[in-house]
């Protein structure tokens, strides 16, 4: 799981080639610390295809506003840098979660 700040999410998402799964959390967000430990299990499970980051929007809010980010958590699927798929608040939960990550790792 790679962690991303405000320099590195350019070229490690908008830059990059293939998909890219970005956990978009904040400081104090409860529900984005009980969802975490599934997505950094997904990684272990997923990561030889998709790349797996993280990004901390307390300490990005321009990239988290530059990427339509409004509500936490999200987790967001790009691919070659364009933002496919997300799931935002209430819809990432870790069974819905897993589901979106199967459907584009099944593409690959």
């Amino acid at each position: 799981m790679l962690e991303l700040d405000k320099t590195t999410f350019e070229p490690e998402v908008l830059q990059s080639e293939g998909y890219t799964l970005v956990d978009f959390y904040g400081d104090g967000c409860v529900p984005c610390a009980a969802l975490m430990p599934y997505v950094h299990g997904y990684s272990e499970v997923y990561g030889d295809k998709i790349k797996f980051t993280a990004l901390n929007t307390s300490k990005a809010r321009r990239v988290a506003i530059g990427q339509k980010v409004m509500g936490l958590p999200v987790i967001a699927i790009y691919k070659d840098g364009e933002k496919v798929e997300e799931l935002v608040k209430d819809d990432a939960t870790k069974e819905a979660v897993e589901e979106m990550i199967k459907k584009y790792y099944e593409m690959i």
